[in-house]
């Protein structure tokens, strides 16, 4: 029966694992999830083995992977690991208890404490909200009245999970980060993500380059896939100039065409030879 592809809005990621699955004749059935309602515990939509969720809207991805779920459909990635990579704070309180290195790390839950813990970790620190992606709403306080006013400004918004607030140290990276692929038990590709500016996502402006894989970063990628339960994944990765790489970062739907475009690698046509392998298991 072949792929599903489950999404919201069909950008250049999409399009391209359409054109990737054509060339290999792979059947891909489209589930637009704006004009396609799902029943929960009832018959799937469209019928496929294996269900690609690309969805941009995470509550979309999430809601529409749990509803596919309950109909006993195979859906990459699963719910849960969607849910924990979506997570700041889950995924870093379960990275770091599988002994993966990550950023040093502190949640407050008022402005007195986010204070406190910036006071132990020392300044300059991030300021993250624990969901979130293309490095919206980051901020870095230089000192104690920046970072008054950027708790400030977060809990006067009206989102409960502002007024929880993520701190971490600045990792002092050599401008820049790494964004490393994973595909099943694979680490096929990887970028640089290079800026002037401490926040080094191509959505805020970076530049990507081409990234060696080497085997520490490989190990490291695999065990951080394993530990979430991810099956396609992008992973966001700190050098620190003691410590060595520190997983910052994990997207169950990533982003990849800065990444094809600079490397030249087939990362659709892997995806999909994937998810093809799966399914005549």
């Amino acid at each position: 029966m072949g792929i599903a592809l489950v999404y919201d809005i069909a950008r250049w990621e999409e399009r391209a694992i359409l054109e990737a699955a054509r060339k290999r004749s792979i059947s891909v059935e489209l589930l637009h999830l704006e004009t396609q309602p799902l029943t929960v515990n009832g018959k799937p939509p469209v019928e496929a083995d294996v269900y690609l969720q690309r969805c941009l809207s995470h509550a979309n991805a999430l809601s529409s992977t749990i509803a596919l779920e309950s109909t006993g459909l195979r859906v990459v990635n699963n719910s849960r690991a969607i849910a924990v990579a979506h997570d700041k704070l889950w995924t870093l309180a379960l990275l770091s208890k599988a002994g993966i290195p990550t950023p040093r790390t502190v949640i407050a839950f008022s402005e007195s404490s986010a204070m406190k813990a910036a006071g132990t970790l020392g300044y300059p620190v991030v300021v993250k909200p624990i969901n979130g992606s293309w490095g919206r709403l980051v901020s870095l306080a230089e000192d104690e009245e920046t970072l008054r006013v950027i708790l400030e400004h977060r809990v006067y918004m009206n989102n409960p999970f502002l007024k929880i607030h993520l701190l971490q140290e600045f990792v002092r990276k050599p401008g820049r980060d790494i964004r490393v692929f994973v595909v099943g038990d694979e680490v096929p590709v990887a970028i640089y993500r290079v800026s002037d500016h401490w926040v080094t996502n191509t959505a805020r402006g970076g530049r990507a380059q081409p990234a060696p894989i080497d085997g520490e970063l490989r190990e490291l990628s695999l065990k951080t896939a394993e530990t979430l339960g991810v099956e396609i994944a992008g992973l966001d990765v700190f050098e620190d100039p003691e410590r060595g790489y520190l997983v910052n970062e994990v997207n169950a739907v990533p982003d990849f065409r800065n990444t094809v475009a600079v490397t030249g690698y087939d990362l659709p046509g892997r995806i999909v030879e994937y998810l093809a392998s799966t399914t005549r298991r």
